[in-house]
């Protein structure tokens, strides 16, 4: 795991509710346990800053930062589908937009990696599709400065052949059994009486490999999964162990936190 990655995880994980701000020392304090050396947490910190992710923040035990609008709302957004309530419903249309070419490789490939993480798809380099809008949208394509024309679709065809098309349904169910099998373990070597800091590195390292499902997988809808989808097992299981391990974690960070 890297700095930025653990960054993006604790500010989404712990401190947006606890106001989206920490000190510096209280960030190399607690990315310690995940064997994150205080250099790289500054760089990672500093590099979040360039990308309008945190800013700057005089905080009562020293300088800090904390979480900026764009970031609230991609935690937010993320959170949405970390910790799933209930059953994501579809009502069989399709969200469709159609944005301008892009000429810039980096633009574009930035444009590219934050449409997959909002769950679309393409259909060519332009046009995109998703089984719902996405609130984040708008954020996305006013940073890019790109204009996208939208469109509320119906398929005129069987929706699950147009999934199996534009997502690679079975790579994803393979890495949520690998996912899987990887976090028994990974919980399974907690000793039973493990202190807080043993416990906030396993569920942050649980937590990571989960999250980065929502760079791989869209949140499709029952309906379009195919029978015994590995997802929802592997879900289950993430839910019981983040639940579980919570109470000491939250404890870890409250303690480093409120030091000075």
């Amino acid at each position: 795991m890297n700095a930025r990655a653990a960054l993006f995880d604790l500010y989404g994980d712990h401190l947006r509710s606890r106001g989206g701000r920490a000190s510096v020392a209280a960030l190399v304090r607690l990315l310690a346990p995940l064997d994150i050396a205080a250099p790289a947490v500054r760089t990672a910190v500093s590099r979040m800053v360039r990308q309008g992710w945190l800013t700057p923040a005089r905080l009562p035990r020293g300088p800090g930062y904390e979480a900026t609008p764009k970031c609230v709302r991609r935690l937010d957004e993320a959170a949405l589908r970390i910790y799933r309530v209930g059953t994501i419903s579809w009502t069989g249309r399709w969200h469709m937009i159609v944005v301008e070419p892009v000429r810039e490789r980096a633009r574009r490939e930035r444009l590219k990696a934050d449409l997959s993480f909002l769950g679309y798809a393409p259909l060519s380099e332009t046009t995109w599709i998703g089984p719902r809008p996405s609130p984040e949208l708008d954020l996305i394509l006013s940073g890019e400065g790109i204009h996208a024309d939208r469109f509320d679709a119906v398929l005129d065809g069987d929706p699950r052949e147009l999934v199996a098309r534009l997502w690679d349904l079975r790579g994803i169910g393979s890495a949520y059994e690998e996912w899987l099998a990887q976090a028994m373990d990974l919980v399974g070597r907690l000793p039973e009486n493990a202190a807080d800091d043993q416990v906030f590195a396993t569920r942050s390292r649980l937590l990571h490999g989960w999250r980065n499902f929502l760079f791989r997988d869209p949140g499709l809808p029952a309906e379009l999964l195919p029978p015994g989808w590995p997802g929802e097992k592997a879900r289950a299981y993430f839910e019981q162990e983040a639940a579980h391990l919570l109470p000491a974690a939250a404890a870890f960070v409250d303690r480093h936190l409120t030091e000075p």
